[in-house]
């Protein structure tokens, strides 16, 4: 819409550039002003972004408002219209020439790669012609002035750098990183302050969807901990008997563990997160794929070391008896009492172990799936997937990972459930036994509801996300 209002209807063949400007902007301007007030609210010019490109990111309005509005009136008249958009294009021009590197005035293909590579992102040229094919409007799939002009003309982006993050962003290119770590926080957010509500909007939505599945999470801890003599009964049977042993609530027991290092968890990921950066390269900005995804992985083996006592307290709570604990409280202390502080660490080694297959069979699933098959093959006159093309890679490659290292989750478990004073099964010993006892499919024992839990957990979440995300002002 924006691309036909700037070339089919406001490019007279005659006209001169500074006319061509001035016309362009008025009847921009007038499209924006619906009720005729002479002034652009910050609601009209959502409105028409929204009308114009679906490529526009959901703070625009607020991006552009922040910069243009001089005088901190929260309306827009035609002459700060103007003079934004006159200093937005000299930013444009300057990018433009920046990904120009050979100066014959267009961009190709290559050097998206390279620009794109500059930021420690590698994709293919295939993806680098779908970039392309999303801003030609000639089908040269080279990109002129003109072409790259219209296609960012209003988009808040200022430098390459955040021209690329957006591109990252449209083909969903993945960068390396555990799938648990957030994207880098922009410098907007960071100063705006909107970088904590995102994680707190986040923390909430993940709190929601672990309290809507904690029932097939408990059921899977106590098939896990069985022994095979005692695993023949089918999943209602073994609802049934949670509830007949401590009524409906018992099915939520540990979740409250489980909500509550939701918070600490993430705060101590995402610091960490960025110490390893920072450790990894001089330059943040040059990360490749493999320093992104060791950050990540070290970041959650970091965050996993801080909170483990609680994941073994909830492990604890989850297999207690109705009446043994009265609350997570109560549990640490009882556990201290009786089995000395030890017991806190019971199952780290695996859990340790656990976190690399798990976060690079996911990653690399949801790669292969979403980068690399969808948009080479599908993506044709958009580089956007769409939502639920992305939760179905997500969770088939959630579901991937889970196959990689349900076996060590599974041998945590049964270490963290040895509820004698000092005593810590060795974690080769516990793995001969599993196998002497219970063959190769005791190691997956407890997949089932743990699979089953994946699609309404992800669905769950992705709703609460944006409810949440809307009730704190977030769009």
């Amino acid at each position: 819409m924006l691309r036909w209002l700037l070339r089919g209807f406001v490019l007279p063949p005659a006209a001169c550039q500074s006319d061509y400007d001035r016309l362009a902007y008025e009847i921009l301007f007038e499209d924006l002003d619906r009720n005729g007030d002479g002034v652009v609210d910050i609601l009209e010019l959502r409105d028409g972004l929204y009308n114009w490109n679906s490529s526009f990111g959901s703070n625009s309005e607020k991006e552009i408002f922040q910069t243009a509005d001089s005088n901190a009136d929260q309306a827009l008249d035609f002459e700060e219209f103007v003079q934004y958009l006159q200093d937005h294009e000299k930013k444009m021009k300057l990018a433009f020439k920046s990904l120009d590197k050979n100066n014959d005035g267009i961009i190709d293909a290559s050097e998206v790669i390279d620009a794109v590579k500059s930021l420690g992102i590698h994709i293919s040229p295939t993806q680098a012609n779908d970039i392309l094919r999303s801003m030609d409007s000639d089908g040269s799939m080279t990109i002129d002035w003109d072409e790259w002009r219209d296609y960012f003309f209003l988009h808040p982006a200022k430098n390459v750098k955040e021209i690329i993050r957006f591109w990252k962003h449209s083909t969903i290119v993945d960068i390396g990183e555990s799938i648990s770590i957030p994207d880098e926080f922009t410098e907007q957010e960071k100063k705006s302050g909107e970088w904590w509500k995102r994680l707190v909007a986040a923390g909430i939505a993940s709190a929601i969807a672990r309290t809507c599945t904690a029932p097939l999470d408990r059921l899977k801890v106590l098939m896990q901990v069985r022994r095979s003599r005692m695993s023949k009964m089918s999943l209602v049977d073994e609802f049934k008997q949670m509830i007949r042993e401590g009524g409906p609530f018992s099915l939520w027991r540990g979740n409250g563990v489980n909500v509550i290092k939701i918070a600490p968890e993430t705060a101590l990921k995402v610091a960490a997160y960025e110490q390893y950066k920072k450790f990894l390269s001089f330059d943040e900005s040059n990360l490749g794929v493999l320093q992104r995804f060791i950050a990540g992985s070290m970041a959650g083996a970091t965050s996993q070391t801080c909170i483990y006592p609680m994941e073994v307290m909830k492990t604890r709570l989850i297999l207690g008896k109705t009446g043994q604990y009265s609350g997570i409280i109560d549990c640490g202390r009882k556990l201290l009492k009786t089995e000395g502080i030890r017991t806190f660490f019971k199952g780290y080694v695996p859990n340790m172990i656990g976190i690399v297959p798990y976060a690079g069979l996911d990653l690399a699933t949801f790669e292969q799936l979403l980068k690399n098959y969808w948009l080479e093959h599908y993506s044709v006159n958009s580089v956007n997937p769409g939502l639920m093309i992305v939760l179905g890679c997500s969770t088939l490659s959630h579901t991937c990972g889970q196959l990689a290292s349900f076996p060590l989750n599974l041998v945590r478990t049964r270490m963290q459930a040895v509820i004698r004073k000092n005593e810590t099964i060795p974690m080769l010993q516990l793995i001969k036994e599993i196998y002497t006892k219970e063959g190769k499919r005791g190691f997956y024992r407890g997949l089932t509801p743990n699979v089953i839990k994946l699609l309404p957990a992800v669905g769950i979440g992705c709703v609460a996300h944006e409810l949440v995300k809307f009730l704190m002002g977030l769009t």
